[in-house]
């Protein structure tokens, strides 16, 4: 005996699913009207999707960072989609910043251990599965980062399509004020570490290489061809580590002597720049 499904039932289905309201007709009609059964029809939908999917690239989608009440614990993480349309989708935005609340609530420290988090009954992986069903487009939890200090700052910048999360050694109103502005610096400016003493050995030693040879092709005398290198070394420097950049609001200091004019020794001790794709 078959089962009328009614369009209550249907919109019963899709507000629980969000999914498309033909598949959840086509889902409850399939399953005699069980709902569990449609809900795992759908899945099964959402799976095979994504396993059809699998190659496709998510270099859409949105970026995420959010930190605790007391400020102490942060996480940025991006969700990626295939296309612009959908990570500009309310729906896509909203589902999204459902992830990023589980993972601060949650806390893990991998990538790995932030997809077998469950909401609502499923793991955020199977949310992820079930979402390309919905969607039609390869969702992913493509990055994930935390930081936890003394205080830690969040900065979405250009329309979720990039996070910043920046620790500072001081927990107050200035600290917090300050703190937003340098995470600001660190998306416009893309520093490779906080300072020079985190700048990695591969990378000083192919600056030093790159001076070396500048200074050659300049024709500058052998004797003093390590000075020059050094002096280039210590301009990238300058022009690369978040506390000796210039300040973009004001060119006239350092983001060093902008965070210590805000509140005496203030530092950044590390930060974490993700980005769409």
């Amino acid at each position: 005996m078959s089962v009328k499904i009614s369009a209550k039932m249907v919109k019963q289905l899709r507000d629980k699913t969000g999914a498309g309201m033909m598949d959840c007709k086509k889902a409850l009609t399939e399953s005699g009207g069980d709902f569990d059964e449609a809900i795992a029809n759908l899945r099964k939908k959402g799976q095979k999707l994504s396993d059809k999917r699998a190659d496709r690239e998510t270099t859409e989608g949105v970026v995420i960072a959010l930190t605790n009440d007391a400020g102490t614990k942060g996480i940025a993480v991006n969700i990626g989609c295939e296309t612009d349309f959908v990570a500009k989708n309310a729906d896509f935005v909203a589902f999204a910043q459902s992830i990023a609340d589980a993972a601060l609530a949650n806390f893990p420290t991998t990538k790995e251990e932030l997809l077998a988090i469950e909401i609502d009954g499923q793991t955020v992986q199977e949310k992820v599965i079930e979402q390309t069903g919905v969607i039609g487009e390869k969702i992913s939890v493509s990055k994930y980062e935390t930081l936890e200090a003394e205080m830690v700052v969040p900065y979405i910048h250009m329309g979720y399509k990039m996070g910043v999360l920046l620790s500072l050694n001081q927990n107050n109103e200035a600290a917090s004020e300050a703190g937003k502005n340098a995470a600001m610096q660190v998306a416009a400016m893309n520093p490779v570490a906080v300072d020079k003493d985190g700048v990695d050995a591969a990378t000083i030693e192919k600056e030093i290489e790159i001076g070396k040879q500048q200074a050659l092709n300049d024709g500058r005398p052998e004797a003093i061809i390590e000075k020059i290198a050094m002096g280039k070394l210590n301009k990238f420097y300058k022009e690369n580590t978040l506390m000796n950049q210039q300040y973009v609001k004001n060119n006239k200091m350092s983001i060093k002597e902008y965070l210590n004019s805000e509140s005496k020794d203030l530092k950044v001790t590390a930060f974490k720049r993700v980005v769409l794709g």
